[in-house]
């Protein structure tokens, strides 16, 4: 009869092939695994992308840029706040007073510490320089950079006439992105 039916060798030649089969069916499937995994990386990449500051922005904690020392010191201490931006008649910032630096003023011995003189002094004398800014706009990764570049724990959030609506800070990249990274 026929070569190799009954002595076991057609068996081993089909399971050979079959191996070839496999394997080259495996490569595709490798393949495929690692296409799909490119692919939802690229697509939590735009998604990430698309996350802006205006949609996962916070309060922002302001005052008028009349108001004094005093003001500053109530509302950081009444609210628990650990800084607060001062902005101008129109809602633009003109700097942030952190509360650490407002206690670095107070605690200087050429200050005098007297209630008076918080009442008398103006709050945009606290201010050492202009706020970086971020527009509601701009994509929450470039503030991320930003506040890691210059060394910040937080951006105001200004609308097209840079009137301030909100902050983001490091606790709200720390809200939204780890689910991009794990």
């Amino acid at each position: 009869g026929r070569a190799g039916r009954g002595d076991g060798r057609w068996k081993e030649r089909g399971q050979c092939l079959n191996r070839k089969v496999r394997a080259r069916g495996m490569r595709n499937m490798v393949a495929t695994r690692a296409k799909k995994r490119a692919t939802a990386a690229k697509s939590a990449g735009n998604e990430i992308r698309r996350i802006t500051c205006g949609l996962v922005m916070a309060k922002a904690h302001a005052a008028a840029n009349t108001a004094s020392v005093f003001d500053i010191v109530q509302a950081i201490t009444e609210n628990n706040w650990d800084h607060i931006f001062i902005v101008d008649a129109e809602g633009v910032p003109m700097g942030r007073i952190h509360a650490v630096d407002v206690l670095k003023i107070i605690a200087r011995k050429s200050v005098n510490r007297n209630v008076a003189w918080m009442h008398a002094t103006p709050a945009t004398q606290l201010i050492f320089m202009p706020p970086l800014s971020v527009r509601t706009s701009t994509p929450l990764l470039k503030a991320g950079a930003l506040m890691l570049v210059h060394d910040l724990n937080q951006l105001p959030v200004v609308d097209d006439d840079g009137t301030l609506l909100g902050v983001v800070s490091h606790s709200t990249m720390s809200r939204h992105l780890p689910r991009f990274l794990l």
